[in-house]
């Protein structure tokens, strides 16, 4: 059966299926005061069934194709591919235990006033150098979990270290599918964007360094000694290096893999039948987050079909006069985009055009809008509970979206740093 060639006009209904999500998981979370009440998964099956229900001009067997058109993007399928991958590495290397190894060698290396700090410039590092935020998710948040278990600080705290760390590399890479996308929907190099964006982003990344080297300043580490088992860090070692070296993420994950599965035959951590049933735990551990992820992708689809997007495009863009409130348009187009895509890479490709005619209508210089649709993505992708960063980071750490979100300090610090910059045209070069 083929999808339906309708295109439904710019609609702000199309847009209540998101809301009714927020409300029924948000919204319930902080009215209860527990992140754990309602389930994610309940929330986008009704968030699901109401955009369905609310679809116009299609037989019901018609929207439910078209639902499930969303859910088979190419994008969900390699997210959700990544996921099964990384719940069988993150399982395999728990049994063999290279995450106890790994965190025990992070003590050592890290004095305990720097620990914080240490771990969010780690992660920066890491995805400014892989340029993936979800692999750098993928391959510390564990580690970060088990500091928090050994340090008696916050899990979600921890957790949170990581994904904002994640998405300053995210942001600025020159491999980062979101700095690729950015560029050439703008027409500008890459150097010039990356320019842009690190005078805007070092000062948020300081601040919020800063910040957590004070609150770290008496977190004690045990000085009883503990001995290294060097040869169980390799697994995070061949991830880690792999990543650098600029390796798919998948294959990254496979060579993880098989490095747990060789060194725990080797060291009796277990038979070839347990490293079977340590990768099946750790891939069925993953079910939740593949369903969610199927039902944010088919939802989000229809939201895209009823004219939601195409809708906050036309209201954006209709009462633009200057260049400032053209900046302001920018970033809020790919945001708002960003929240109905739940991917910051579709984001940037969807209003990418839109805004290039937006600078060349007010003088905006292409390198700062560039800048904006980046570094506005990543904002927004980096604290939506249903993006793939947040899931995976949850799921891994298993906690509840929301909790981590609350300690995300470099997005918020990020966010304010990028709209000062646009009040105060800042860089002025650019500006």
């Amino acid at each position: 059966m083929k999808l339906t060639s309708i295109t439904p006009r710019p609609s702000l209904w199309a847009l209540s299926p998101l809301l009714v999500f927020l409300c029924l998981y948000l919204v319930t979370s902080l009215i209860v005061g527990d992140f754990y009440k309602v389930p994610i998964t309940i929330a986008f099956l009704v968030a699901s069934v109401y955009a369905v229900a609310i679809t116009r001009g299609l037989s019901l067997n018609d929207r439910i194709l078209q639902y499930s058109a969303g859910a088979a993007n190419k994008n969900i399928l390699l997210m959700i591919w990544i996921f099964i991958l990384a719940g069988a590495f993150a399982q395999s290397a728990k049994s063999i235990g290279a995450i106890d190894a790994t965190v025990n060698l992070t003590l050592f290396l890290l004095p305990g006033q720097l620990l914080l700090g240490g771990i969010f410039l780690a992660a920066c590092f890491v995805s400014l150098s892989i340029g993936t935020s979800v692999g750098t998710i993928v391959a510390l948040v564990p580690v970060a979990a088990g500091i928090a278990e050994r340090t008696g600080m916050e899990a979600s705290f921890m957790t949170a270290l990581v994904v904002g760390g994640a998405f300053f590399g995210d942001n600025l890479s020159f491999i980062s599918d979101t700095t690729i996308a950015a560029t050439r929907t703008q027409g500008c190099a890459m150097r010039d964007k990356f320019r842009v964006n690190f005078l805007i982003a070092l000062p948020a990344a300081l601040l919020v360094v800063a910040y957590y080297t004070v609150r770290g300043w008496n977190i004690q580490v045990s000085d009883a000694p503990v001995a290294i088992e060097w040869v169980k860090v390799i697994p995070y070692l061949i991830v880690l290096g792999t990543a650098f070296a600029g390796v798919n993420v998948t294959l990254v994950l496979l060579l993880g893999i098989l490095s747990t599965g060789c060194i725990g035959l080797a060291e009796g951590s277990y038979d070839v039948f347990g490293w079977f049933n340590a990768l099946s735990e750790g891939m069925l551990g993953m079910g939740e987050l593949i369903i969610v992820t199927l039902m944010a992708g088919g939802m989000l689809e229809l939201i895209r079909f009823n004219g939601g997007v195409d809708y906050i495009l036309h209201t954006l863009t209709r009462r633009v006069n200057s260049k400032r409130g053209a900046e302001l348009s920018i970033a809020a187009l790919v945001g708002l985009a960003n929240l109905c895509t739940a991917n910051n890479t579709i984001a940037i490709i969807t209003v990418g055009p839109l805004a290039s005619d937006i600078a060349e209508r007010f003088k905006v210089d292409k390198r700062k809008s560039a800048s904006l649709l980046d570094t506005f993505s990543c904002i927004v992708q980096g604290v939506i509970p249903y993006g793939a960063q947040m899931l995976i980071a949850a799921e891994l750490s298993q906690l509840s979206p929301i909790a981590i979100i609350r300690h995300l300090y470099y997005p918020m610090a990020l966010a304010l740093f990028v709209l000062g910059s646009i009040v105060v045209r800042y860089p002025r070069k650019y500006s």
